[in-house]
Formats: structure tokens, sequence, C-alpha cells
């Protein structure tokens, strides 16, 4: 079980350095077209850069922020409950949210599908959509696996 947890933990890890790294690259766009702008050179396609960009930054970042429990996380009234009843509590929403992830990512893989064969592009720098969808719908079965990790944790008597 230790090797499965520490190959998710680095998957983790590696897309959210991904996701950071389009974060930045967000930011020196944003930053670069600001500049140009004053010089009546804007970037053409910023919006749609950063779009894309944008959609990239929160699904690579989702799991790794579930990993670290970085999301917010409100147990005002979990917290009064026995340590078993948070811990069947805490099982029971992993296995919904790996149902709810598992069917966001295939609708995802389905989705990039059909705009790949629509052949539907962004409007002014013609990029495919497609790919994002892809890659979000990886970023959701990455989520699942995040998730059973977090069950086999709370299942093998870790805390959260």
């Amino acid at each position: 079980m230790g090797w499965f947890l520490n190959k998710v933990w680095k998957l983790t890890r590696g897309i959210n350095f991904i996701g950071g790294v389009s974060l930045s690259f967000i930011m020196f766009l944003t930053v670069a077209d600001i500049i140009l702008r004053s010089f009546r050179k804007p970037i053409v396609g910023t919006f749609e850069i950063v779009a894309f960009s944008g959609a990239i930054v929160i699904g690579f970042s989702l799991p790794y922020t579930s990993w670290v429990k970085g999301h917010v996380y409100t147990d005002f009234l979990v917290m009064r409950f026995s340590e078993k009843t948070r811990n069947v509590f805490s099982l029971l929403t992993r296995c919904l949210g790996i149902g709810l992830f598992f069917i966001l990512g295939i609708e995802l893989i389905k989705y990039g599908l059909d705009l790949k064969k629509a052949g539907e592009v962004s409007p002014t720098l013609m990029m495919p959509f497609y790919p994002v969808a892809y890659a979000l719908g990886i970023c959701s079965f990455v989520q699942c696996l995040v998730l059973l990790c977090d069950i086999l944790k709370i299942s093998g008597g870790k805390h959260e």
C-alpha cells in the first residue's frame, strides 16, 4: 500500500507543478500584455490563452490540494461525532467523491472527443479546445486516485 500512496503523491506533485508553471505563465503573459498595450502592441489572443491556462491551473492543482487538505474544510458539525462515526462519514464522502470525479472524467473525455470531431477552435488563435478537456478529464481521474488514497489511509488507521 505504501508504494501506491507514494506513486500517487509523486503524480499529484508533478501535475501540481504543471499547474504552477501555468499560473506563472498567466502572470507573465498578463504583465507583458499590459506593458505592450501601453505601446499599442497588445498580445493577440491573451484572453483565450489565459482562459485555457486558467483551466489547467484549476484542474492540475485540485488533486494536490486535496492530498494536502488545502481546501476549505468546515468540520464544526462532523467534529462532534465520535472518531468511528467521523471515519465512516469520511469514507462515505470519499466514495461519493470518487463517483463524482469518475463520472466527470468520463464526461470530459467524451466532451473532448466531441470537440475534436467537431473541430472546435478558439475564435482568435484557432487553438483547439479538446486538449484542455482531455487534460481536465485525466486530472479528474487523478483526483479519484487521491480520494482512494484517503480511503486507504483512513482504513489503515491514519487520521486525517
